[in-house]
C-alpha cells in the first residue's frame, strides 16, 4: 500500500483532534516524520476532494472541512491508494499457457481483493481512529 493512504489518514486524524484551529503542512509534516512536500502532495489531494479546506498566509494551514464521522478510510483508500494492491507481473511468455494468463488471471483475483479491502475500509471513518488514538494516550 501506498503510503499516501497512511499519511492522509494521519493528517485527517490530527485536523480532526484540533477542529477550530489551522495546522501548516509543516506541523502536519513533523507530526508524521516525513518531508513537507511529501505531506503537501497529500493535501492537495485531500484539499482537491473536499476534505480539507485552507487558507493561505500568516494564521493559515489546513482545517478539516468535513464531518470526521462521516469520512470513511474506505474514501480515503480510494483516492490515494486504489489500485495498489496490483501484482507485478514481468514480461509473459504468450507461448506457455501460465505465461500468456497469470496476469489476467492474477489482475482479477487481487482486483476482488481490493474491492473488499475498501468495503471493510469504508466501516472506519476517521472518526473512529480519533477515538482509538485517544484510547491510546
Amino acid at each position: 500500500m501506498k503510503s499516501d493512504f497512511t499519511l492522509a489518514v494521519h493528517s485527517l486524524t490530527l485536523l480532526a483532534l484540533m477542529p477550530t484551529r489551522m495546522s501548516s503542512s509543516d506541523a502536519i509534516a513533523e507530526s508524521a516524520c516525513v518531508h513537507p512536500v511529501q505531506i503537501r502532495k497529500v493535501l492537495s489531494m485531500l484539499r482537491r476532494h473536499g476534505f480539507i479546506s485552507s487558507k493561505e498566509g500568516t494564521g493559515g494551514g489546513f482545517i478539516f472541512a468535513k464531518d470526521p464521522a462521516e469520512v470513511s478510510l474506505g474514501e480515503i483508500y480510494k483516492i490515494t491508494s486504489e489500485g495498489a494492491l496490483q501484482p507485478k507481473c514481468p514480461k509473459a511468455n504468450e507461448d506457455c499457457i501460465v505465461g500468456a494468463n497469470m496476469k489476467n488471471v492474477l489482475f482479477s483475483i487481487f482486483e476482488e481483493a481490493e474491492e473488499h479491502l475498501g468495503g471493510f475500509l469504508s466501516s472506519y471513518t476517521i472518526q473512529d481512529v480519533v477515538e482509538q488514538v485517544k484510547q491510546v494516550d
